[in-house]
């Protein structure tokens, strides 16, 4: 190996692994077109579209090229109930793909919690859809799925929400895509800032991770290399048609805690995890009351809780809902999800981490949400009816305390931190589009002597 390409090696921004896609069927859009072509061309990369945009059908065409390709099978990984969701997308498209927990097909589609059942022998390319819910995992299941992931030659990560408010998560995709680990992407452009007292109240964190200085570019550069990011397809000059949502509305409804925290004689801000769970305790009643007032209509609500005796006592108060709890088993837990999505019962009460990642209820335009500090499970939350094809105005209804003062301005913080993160992503991907553009467009004037 020669010296410059040892350099070029070390900038984490060289090579691709792919090859010209072998399949592209006209049912895709063209913004689809341009993310599967560039996807398969590198090989390892990741497609981090808004929700609606259309990643299953995507990451659909993407495994039958990979397979047409190699002649050999793709595994599809997805979160609990989506595995459904994307065999009826794979017939719907007229793609061949089986939902499986333990057998092989060319196209086997299986939810995260079964991969243990699989040998990572047996394929050439794995997606991994809803790819954020990664850092959702434990540290042993993080590590499980990322060494299944590193000796297939093709993979993809396909999500709505990389790092939706922390930069430095982009690195739990970068590992599982084979390029800068967690900690290696860490040394190279962050350095680690002990907090202030204040800082600490309002992310929560006694650290935090701040940019080297003038690493901020070169960040983003190495970012756009393995990955795309779009908000809608105008972010890369392709027509909006179709892919206009219609708005959301959001309204507070504040609950005033009888009895304050402590002995003290006001209700104050709780400051920290301990103080945040004894506030959210001691309001559970009230809270849940307010909430079986505002989905008392007939139209479908999604009901987020975040204790199980919030849930529970939330299936007391509304008569026609149904609840997703942890206690249930995988087959209880997909048949509700898809029974909201298919209009069996009106109301759907659950947790965020259980299921706000990959599923479209477009028919629901009600939302209600306890705030808690994670701003991806408020953003997926959402998304699973303020998504493109949603035809209504979306109302989310947050129901908080005097206590949450700190959490909803952490909230709304991480918020305005997402759009920071996709406006530089979207900024120098276009860049480097224009570049490469500039670089084939451009002709070479070969000097009079050397001819």
């Amino acid at each position: 190996m020669e010296y410059k390409d040892f350099l070029k090696q070390k900038t984490q921004l060289s090579g691709d692994f792919g090859f010209a896609p072998i399949l592209m069927p006209d049912f895709l859009f063209d913004f689809q077109k341009y993310l599967v072509e560039w996807s398969l061309k590198k090989g390892r990369g990741a497609i981090f579209a808004d929700c609606g945009l259309g990643k299953t059908p995507m990451q659909l065409v993407w495994a039958e090229n990979v397979l047409r390709k190699t002649n050999k099978p793709v595994l599809i990984l997805t979160p609990l109930a989506v595995s459904h969701q994307t065999e009826m997308e794979a017939v719907k498209f007229d793609i061949e793909a089986n939902k499986s927990d333990k057998k092989v097909y060319p196209i086997t589609i299986t939810n995260y919690e079964k991969l243990h059942h699989y040998d990572w022998k047996d394929f050439s390319g794995v997606v991994c859809d809803e790819s954020s819910i990664l850092k959702n995992f434990n540290g042993q299941r993080k590590a499980e799925i990322t060494q299944f992931m590193r000796k297939i030659p093709y993979r993809l990560l396909c999500t709505a929400t990389a790092a939706p408010n922390d930069y430095i998560e982009l690195g739990t995709s970068s590992e599982a895509l084979g390029y800068l680990g967690h900690t290696d992407m860490l040394s190279k452009f962050f350095k680690n800032n002990q907090n202030t007292i204040s800082e600490k109240r309002f992310h929560g964190k006694a650290h935090v991770w701040r940019f080297r200085g003038h690493a901020e570019n070169p960040f983003w550069k190495w970012v756009s290399f393995w990955s795309k990011a779009m908000r809608k397809p105008s972010d890369f000059g392709f027509d909006d048609n179709g892919f206009i949502l219609p708005g959301m509305i959001e309204n507070n409804h504040l609950i005033e805690n009888s009895k304050p925290r402590n002995g003290m004689l006001f209700t104050m801000p709780a400051v920290g995890l301990a103080e945040q769970r004894e506030e959210r305790k001691a309001t559970i009643k009230e809270r849940c009351e307010k909430v079986a007032e505002l989905v008392d209509t007939n139209k479908p609500a999604l009901v987020w809780c975040n204790l199980n005796d919030e849930g529970n006592l939330l299936e007391e108060l509304i008569p026609d809902a149904k609840q997703v709890a942890g206690r249930h088993s995988d087959n209880v837990k997909s048949e509700r999800l898809i029974g909201f999505q298919n209009g069996d019962f009106r109301v759907l009460i659950t947790k965020p981490k259980i299921g706000a990642w990959g599923l479209n209820y477009q028919h629901c335009s009600h939302i209600t949400y306890f705030p808690t500090n994670s701003y991806e499970q408020y953003y997926q939350g959402t998304r699973r009816c303020y998504r493109f094809g949603q035809k209504e105005k979306v109302k989310v209804d947050f129901v908080t305390t005097g206590g949450d003062e700190y959490v909803f301005k952490n909230l709304l913080y991480k918020s305005k931190q997402a759009g920071k993160m996709f406006d530089r992503l979207i900024e120098h991907m276009n860049n480097a589009v224009n570049i490469e553009q500039k670089i084939s467009n451009h002709k070479i004037n070969i000097p009079q002597w050397i001819k």
